[in-house]
């Protein structure tokens, strides 16, 4: 039995899918069985949500949304997507600190890859997290918070401890945000003023094929309560008078609202839309985060193969993000940009491609993004992450057996 992707690139495979609807549902279908996986959004371009017996799909749990305002924050259940999440939110006048490129995905599933947004001062989708709560398989429940030991392995934890029940995240009070298009962001800048770009505000991003003689796109973000003082140009780049879509031959319609109009944080965050089709659809995503330290390195590194890499690409997208303590995330100890591929939906074109790409971003210390697609040929991936045998330890604390434990989680997770 198999269940596709989003993209429709990959097929999880199990012997079973569990659709439980409730907690009693759900500690019988992982008490029942060896091998569990859990199921999200299904926003994964890998094999990391494999099961050689069980997965268990989250989406029908109940959808908790419990905000405490003395404490600032909110629970959540962990199956509920960022988007339902945020309108409940909003319409509470509450606010997340920042939202993915796409709010459809589940919460539990971005947290545990380390899924991230924009912004210099910005830390993942990750560092929210205040609380966990998790079903292990002997049924227990086991609760960790913020501080307590343990916590920052638990957070981005690769589905690897048990299936993830609830998440409560800091929240904030509710603010405006915009956003901008600039178009045609000189190399040169971005090479020389590579800091200045990105602190300009909340958030930007860059949008490239790689091959072209200017950055294409830049996307900004501000939020109300701290414009940026920003005019009609970007660091060379004029405003765009009409909004665009970060892939040209895609509709605009399903992007955020654009050219400056203030909105609330829900709908300005994201780059689209929730009520919309997200992005392309027919795709495949890898991306690298790299050490801010060598970004230099890595842009010029790209470029030099751009003829290789920019046949199979829909877009790149090139966004900061904020250095945490998490064990497994991808910015643990180190500011880090993520420097994101969308390739065109063929398979075997892109891992013919990644060998290249790896060659010149792995050396560099850049981490691929757990959910995404990458080869990791060399096996250095685990090298990549100082905590990885704390890590180890704290997973067969919670599943001894193994329960938990795929062939992915066992390549990169497991000594």
């Amino acid at each position: 039995m198999g269940e596709l992707n989003w993209a429709g690139n990959y097929e999880y495979r199990a012997a079973r899918i569990a659709a439980p609807t409730s907690l009693d549902e759900l500690r019988d279908a992982v008490s029942g069985a060896s091998k569990v996986r859990a199921l999200g959004s299904r926003h994964s371009f890998n094999a990391l949500a494999d099961s050689s017996e069980l997965l268990v799909s989250t989406a029908g749990l109940p959808p908790l949304v419990r905000i405490d305002e003395t404490a600032r924050t909110v629970t959540v259940g962990g199956g509920m997507r960022y988007g339902d999440v945020a309108r409940r939110l909003q319409d509470a006048g509450w606010a997340l600190h920042n939202l993915a490129s796409l709010p459809h995905i589940s919460i539990a599933g971005a947290v545990a890859t380390a899924t991230h947004g924009s912004g210099d001062r910005n830390g993942n989708l990750a560092t929210a997290v205040r609380g966990v709560r998790i079903l292990r398989a002997d049924g227990e429940l086991v609760e960790l918070h913020r501080g307590e030991p343990g916590f920052d392995g638990a957070v981005v934890a690769l589905g690897a401890l048990g299936v993830v029940v609830e998440v409560t995240l800091d929240i904030e009070p509710s603010f405006d945000a915009s956003q901008r298009l600039f178009g045609g962001v000189p190399w040169e800048a971005v090479a020389s003023q590579f800091d200045a770009i990105t602190s300009s505000a909340y958030s930007v991003s860059l949008f490239t094929t790689w091959d072209e003689p200017t950055v294409a796109l830049a996307w900004v973000k501000e939020r109300a309560d701290a414009p940026s003082g920003i005019e009609d140009a970007f660091f060379g780049a004029p405003a765009l008078m009409a909004p665009r879509h970060m892939i040209e031959t895609m509709d605009v319609r399903n992007t955020t609202e654009q050219l400056g109009v203030v909105g609330p944080w829900n709908e300005r965050l994201a780059h689209f839309r929730f009520e919309f089709t997200p992005s392309n659809g027919a795709e495949i995503q890898s991306e690298y985060l790299v050490p801010r330290a060598r970004i230099g390195e890595a842009i010029d590194a790209v470029r030099r193969i751009a003829k290789v890499v920019s046949p199979l690409l829909l877009v790149s997208e090139i966004r900061t993000v904020a250095a945490d303590e998490l064990w497994l995330s991808s910015a643990y100890g180190t500011d880090v940009v993520g420097l994101h591929f969308t390739w065109v939906r063929d398979q075997a074109g892109v891992e013919a491609v990644l060998p290249a790409l790896e060659d010149a971003l792995l050396p560099l210390g850049s981490r691929p993004h757990w959910g995404k697609l990458y080869l990791d040929r060399d096996g250095v991936v685990p090298s990549l992450y100082p905590r990885l045998d704390d890590f180890r330890a704290l997973a067969r604390s919670f599943d001894p057996d193994g329960v938990f434990t795929n062939d992915f989680v066992a390549r990169y997770l497991q000594s």
